[in-house]
């Protein structure tokens, strides 16, 4: 007699996220191998993510703690106070007197390596000439909105938001639509010199863009399409990185499929509309991600082709808080963080489908 078939399922893995980061490849035994890993993750997760997170907090901190040295790390504020007689509030600092006690004057001014202090407190008294190696500024944490108010009311950010925004979802539109029908071509037809122009839009890789910036402003100028939109989006429309990835895509896509269609009567567009396109999608995916990237961060050739400020976009109009002598670096970093979260927000929702379109494109 025969014994009974049973089969054994493994129990799904339900031990959180601490517990999958904390895994050991011996076991319970910690090993040089899991040494060495949990090492190499951190450091690239220290060189991915520092400079993020040092951009994010520098927008919070006045614009003398930028430059001030050594550099902290956390957004401190120095702490002011008003004085009867000065119209403007006098920084705070803790001074070493000569007989070595400390007292919390407030600065009046500076000349070199000697600053006038007075004290708050008595602010008839006459003031003190003190060394600047004496004093200690008095400072306290504070994660401040004032840098983003500030530059929100200097900087024209819904204007430059529009625009940004109009430019990078035609664009995105039109990659996707051009490249898509050009890939299409590419592997499901077949006509003589079809690999030698797919070899030539690859070439196109290896030209560098400087070269190709004067002639294309050229042609812009002569349609009339400068201090226009129109003149940062279409020019880059079609890309041959797009080209590629969608080929090679599309080819896991079965020949039988569209001689089927063909057979039953549809259209070659129809067939392109209505089968490849749903097919292809987690490649259309993957390039709209990058085409997003690439529109919503390109400076150089919206620099060129735009000078009328009510059509720059953000990267452009960041520009603007930079001049000749003078870096208003405490508007930019806040700016630079706002430029930052739309993009963000996209490819949280979108990478999953990086990892599963270019695993499986040009596979067959």
């Amino acid at each position: 007699m025969s014994q009974p078939f049973t089969v054994t399922r493994t129990a799904p893995y339900t031990g959180g996220v601490v517990a999958f980061l904390t895994r050991l490849q011996g076991g319970s035994r910690f090993t040089t191998s899991d040494l060495l890993t949990y090492a190499y993750l951190l450091i690239g997760t220290v060189v991915m993510f520092a400079p993020v997170l040092w951009l994010v907090v520098s927008s919070f901190k006045q614009e003398r703690e930028l430059t001030a040295f050594p550099p902290s790390l956390l957004p401190y504020w120095q702490q002011t106070v008003a004085v009867p007689g000065y119209e403007n509030p006098l920084d705070l600092y803790d001074v070493t007197l000569e007989d070595g006690t400390v007292k919390r004057l407030a600065q009046i001014s500076r000349v070199g390596i000697n600053a006038q202090m007075i004290d708050p407190e008595n602010p008839d008294a006459p003031p003190i000439t003190v060394n600047i190696r004496q004093r200690q500024p008095v400072r306290y944490l504070n994660f401040s909105l004032q840098n983003y108010n500030e530059a929100i009311v200097k900087f024209p950010f819904v204007t430059y938001l529009t625009n940004s925004v109009i430019v990078t979802v035609v664009a995105t539109a039109l990659t996707l639509l051009i490249n898509s029908m050009a890939a299409f071509g590419l592997s499901k037809y077949r006509f003589k010199g079809r690999d030698v122009l797919f070899v030539v839009i690859l070439s196109t890789l290896m030209v560098p863009v400087s070269v190709i910036l004067i002639p294309a402003f050229l042609v812009i100028n002569q349609v009339g399409w400068v201090n226009n939109l129109l003149g940062v989006i279409v020019p880059g429309a079609a890309t041959p990185t797009g080209v590629f990835l969608l080929r090679q895509y599309m080819l896991t896509i079965p020949d039988e499929l569209i001689e089927s269609a063909r057979i039953d009567g549809a259209t070659e567009w129809r067939i392109y509309w209505q089968i490849v396109l749903p097919l292809a999608a987690p490649a259309l995916a993957v390039l709209a991600i990058f085409s997003v990237m690439w529109r919503w961060n390109d400076f150089l050739w919206p620099l060129i082709v735009l000078s009328r400020t009510e059509l720059f976009t953000l990267q452009v109009g960041l520009n603007a808080f930079q001049g000749d002598l003078n870096v208003q670096w405490h508007y930019i970093l806040p700016m630079t963080v706002l430029t930052l979260l739309p993009i963000t927000v996209v490819f949280a929702f979108l990478q999953r489908y990086i990892t599963t379109g270019i695993a499986t494109t040009g596979l067959k």
